[in-house]
């Protein structure tokens, strides 16, 4: 097993299977909240769906519409179990936070160096404790 340290944006915990984009998602266009099936065709992960997932990606490409979606899908219960976000993002955080307060969820949102675990798509399973600690287990 392997430990990572991250910053926390959102506090939670998680423990699950890793899907890892390899481009930076729009959640208002590319991706259905109603399923959580990422539907932007040009995205190399189009029809993929995030939920039950930690969701891992570079960035979000977005928009004030982010937090809506990002809540909705997590209200819904087809969200992410977490995001591990290259680039901190304040519209995933700030759905994340909604979704936590309205629904009682703990969905943690973290930042990590993604290029420091350049294989990060061969893990199947990871926790993330609430101090952002990240175990990768082989």
């Amino acid at each position: 097993m392997k430990t990572l340290n991250s910053r926390v944006l959102v506090p939670g915990i998680a423990s699950g299977e890793v899907l890892l984009l390899d481009e930076p998602l729009s959640f208002w266009g590319g991706f259905d909240p109603s399923n959580g099936e990422i539907i932007d065709v040009h995205h190399p992960q189009a029809g993929s769906r995030v939920g039950g997932k930690i969701l891992v990606m570079p960035a979000s490409r977005g928009s004030a519409g982010t937090p809506a979606c990002i809540a909705e899908t997590l209200r819904n219960g087809f969200g992410p179990l977490a995001f591990i976000l290259g680039t901190a993002d304040v519209n995933i955080s700030v759905g994340v936070s909604v979704a936590n307060r309205l629904y009682g969820l703990s969905i943690p949102v973290i930042e990590v160096d993604l290029a420091s675990v350049p294989d990060f798509g061969k893990y199947y399973r990871i926790n993330i404790t609430d101090d952002g600690l990240i175990e990768i287990l082989e």
